[in-house]
């Protein structure tokens, strides 16, 4: 009967969980850069950068916005956010507790592994 109880809760651990709540963390790391290589200045989510940089992007359903204070840049430059491979994989093999799991902890979404901030 333990070894039952053992087994049961094994399972129940892994369809609760996500694949991409598994090997996603919670932040990526995005490389921003201008377009003339300059340093820029600005912020994501309210969190002050200085760039070229590699600054972390938490994982959200919502794209994010890099606004930039450097004169002669864009001030304002969206990057989408966009459903990450690894959670399709996990539809087909993990069905639907994974996906709610990865969905929930919004750890299914990507973003661009760089962006670069228009300047003249």
């Amino acid at each position: 009967m333990k070894l039952f109880n053992a087994a049961a809760l094994a399972a129940i651990a892994v369809l609760s969980t996500g694949c991409a709540s598994i090997l996603n963390e919670p932040t990526q790391s995005v490389n921003i850069t201008s377009s003339t290589g300059k340093p820029i200045t600005g912020s994501v989510d309210g969190k002050a950068f200085t760039a070229p940089a590699v600054v972390p992007f938490t994982r959200a359903k919502g794209d994010k916005i890099v606004t930039v204070d450097t004169a002669g840049c864009a001030k304002n430059t969206t990057v989408a956010s966009t459903v990450d491979s690894k959670f399709f994989i996990n539809i087909l093999s993990g069905g639907a507790f994974g996906s709610t799991t990865d969905y929930s902890t919004e750890r299914m979404w990507k973003y661009a592994d760089s962006v670069v901030v228009s300047c003249q």
